[in-house]
Order: C-alpha cells, then structure tokens, then sequence
C-alpha cells in the first residue's frame, strides 16, 4: 500500500471530530516560537515544559475576586520569596496532576 504520510505526531490521547482542530493546536504550538509572536519572549523560558514540571499559578487583577485573593507573597515585592513560592507550588501542582514529569530533584 502507498501512503503519503511522512511524519506523524501526537497532541495526546482523546479523539477529535477532525484534523482541523489538531492542525491549530500544532499551529499555535510552533508559532509560539518564532520570535514576536509572543510580546514577552522572555515568558517563553518560564512555561509548564521548560524545566520538568507544571508551571505554578497566575494571578491577575483584581486583587480580590469572589473572595479569593492573590497570595500576599505574590505583591510583597520580595523576589526571592516569590520564587521559592513560585517553585513551591510548581512542584505541588506537578505532584498532584503530572506526577510523572518529576524526577529525582
């Protein structure tokens, strides 16, 4: 049998109705690494994948929503505290959801 497919790849394990919506993910994957196509390139560095663990959470403003705050580490101003925060809460989030992505650290 002939077949025309020269490279085949996964975007995870679930069926989609059809190859368009694959096409997008693998279009927004790659074009995310061209220079510009993300204002803040540096942002690139710090994603879930660029070290071997799931990124922690973000927050936005306001400061307060529904009675949920921003953690008060994350606008105390000291970064060193927010980085350990930060590596904290990657490193629970990756236990409790990808627990396979960490290794021996």
């Amino acid at each position: 049998m002939r077949s025309f497919v020269d490279e085949e790849l996964s975007i995870g394990d679930y069926i989609l109705t059809g190859g368009e919506l694959a096409a997008m993910v693998v279009i927004d994957a790659v074009s995310r690494q061209v220079p510009g196509v993300i204002g803040d390139g540096s942002a690139l560095a710090e994603e879930s994948f660029t070290r071997p663990m799931l990124e922690a959470p973000h927050y936005t403003r306001p400061r307060e929503f529904r009675g949920l705050s921003v953690p008060e580490v994350l606008v105390s101003g000291n970064h060193a505290e927010i980085e350990q925060w930060r590596r904290e809460q990657a490193l629970k989030k990756t236990a409790e959801r990808r627990p396979d992505l960490l290794s021996d650290e």
